[in-house]
């Protein structure tokens, strides 16, 4: 499949102190990538980087046609009205489809007569992501979509990016650091942690490529020496380890699948562990 996007030995520096350092990763056309890491990993400069914000230290970025951004804060002007924030939008972009965005705020109970200020978080968010589908981008990068929400506005907003992502043939990437905001809804994770890139690639095949074991905390240092261990801990005389490109297991081993959770709280537990020595590449 071609990609959607490529990032290439990407580095941005603060002055003595590096954001990302050779951050490379590739994402599928039509997938919903997930950007996970935790507070201060360089989620938000990544994006910035992807949508064209911030110029890098060094590193390239290509995207694949039409990029439309949200960012944390819900950029919405307060003292607008809906129906003036999608003028707003329509004077500023050439290719912007105003009757969908209409339609799409009236099917969601949004009245395009009310001022910013007096919406609620979910209906804000509604309204800076229908901003962002009415350019019609190839790439919608969002940055915490789901952040300050309550459950029920987390889940109205998810499905309708769902919605748009089923109708055609947009790449989603968002951020976020709750792994249950993306459980049901993504199917490409890229795990950044401490400004690099640990994991990125399908999630299914991420998750058919570790296991947990369990056993003899005698035998860990052997398990470690012909496995690839991600993270490993022990108590008493019982050891834990994940391990990739499963390895051939003594009897004495406990092994079971793990879930999206276990993996990502394990790699973000041990930021010096990777799981790909290279870009991933692009594949359905």
């Amino acid at each position: 499949m071609n990609a959607a996007l490529e990032v290439t030995g990407l580095s941005v520096r603060y002055r003595r102190t590096w954001a990302l350092r050779d951050c490379s990763l590739s994402i599928p056309a039509g997938r919903v990538a997930a950007l996970v890491g935790p507070n201060g990993a360089g989620k938000t400069t990544l994006l910035h980087e992807i949508v064209g914000l911030q110029t890098p230290t060094g590193g390239s970025i290509r995207v694949s046609g039409e990029v439309a951004f949200v960012a944390q804060d819900k950029p919405l002007y307060d003292g607008f009205t809906v129906t003036e924030m999608l003028t707003f939008g329509r004077r500023l972009n050439p290719g912007w489809d105003d009757s969908a965005a209409r339609s799409r705020l009236t099917e969601l109970g949004i009245p395009l007569d009310r001022k910013v200020t007096g919406l609620s978080g979910g209906q804000q968010a509604q309204v800076a992501l229908t901003l962002a589908l009415a350019k019609r981008p190839e790439l919608l990068v969002l940055d915490e979509p789901l952040a300050n929400l309550d459950p029920l506005a987390r889940h109205d907003v998810m499905r309708s990016i769902m919605a748009e992502v089923a109708g055609g043939e947009m790449t989603v990437l968002l951020s976020s650091h709750v792994v249950t905001d993306i459980r049901d809804t993504c199917d490409w994770l890229v795990v950044l942690n401490g400004g690099r890139v640990q994991v990125s690639g399908d999630i299914d095949d991420l998750l058919a490529g570790h296991l947990m074991l369990s056993g003899p905390a005698e035998l860990a240092d052997g398990m470690a020496a012909r496995a690839q261990v991600v993270a490993a801990s022990r108590t008493g005389r019982q050891a834990s380890l994940l391990v990739r490109d499963t390895p051939v297991l003594d009897p004495r081993w406990n092994a079971h699948q793990v879930d999206l959770e276990e993996l990502v709280m394990a790699y973000l537990r041990s930021p010096e562990s990777a799981a790909l020595p290279r870009p991933a590449g692009v594949r359905r």
